[in-house]
């Protein structure tokens, strides 16, 4: 059973899509993930952005806790409708579904700007696929400063390869699962 952790929604169960196609985050590496988020202060009023969604778990958990939208990237029709079926259930505002390849959204500058960014691509996606999708958001403007980006890959994964702009904060093991912390400072942000 897959449910929202904390905030406004906690408590409250999650369909998860059919089939073996998804792989969704485990509620204990979700509540770890979360508490990082929240020493980072990188939730409350957050634009969040939610790459392979899947169930749409983590970027619903991050509105529960106080973020102000979230757009939901799904390329599987049926894990759509299932994040469309979530979002009606939980009726926490300002979350929207897109049904399309991660790599078309991406192409294009996200608006608004991502402060918090969750990739949890399928395991099988190649490492080179992924440096792209993160190069290609901060190329379009996708990215605020200071926003914080969260990778989840096989523990058995090499780090991602972050693009210029992209500083690591640091890994998080739980188990089989790595989440990788990192932060948009492009050289110039005196911040």
């Amino acid at each position: 059973m897959t449910r929202i952790i904390a905030g406004a929604a906690g408590g409250r169960r999650l369909l998860t899509p059919p089939g073996p196609g998804t792989r969704p985050t485990s509620d204990r590496v979700r509540e770890a993930l979360f508490g990082r988020l929240e020493h980072l202060d990188a939730i409350a009023g957050s634009h969040v952005v939610d790459l392979y969604a899947g169930s749409g778990a983590l970027g619903l958990e991050a509105v529960s806790r106080g973020a102000a939208s979230a757009l939901l990237v799904e390329s599987d029709r049926r894990a759509a409708a299932t994040i469309g079926k979530n979002i009606t259930h939980l009726g926490l505002a300002g979350v929207q579904v897109r049904a399309a390849t991660v790599e078309t959204v991406v192409a294009t500058p996200l608006v608004p700007q991502a402060d918090l960014l969750f990739a949890d691509p399928p395991y099988a996606i190649g490492d080179d696929a992924l440096a792209g999708v993160l190069a290609a958001l901060v190329e379009h403007g996708s990215l605020a400063v200071d926003a914080v980006l969260v990778v989840e890959r096989s523990s058995r994964s090499a780090e991602p390869v972050w693009p210029a702009g992209v500083e690591l904060i640091g890994p998080r093991r739980y188990g089989e699962t790595t989440c990788w912390f990192a932060e948009f400072a492009p050289e110039g942000d005196l911040a």
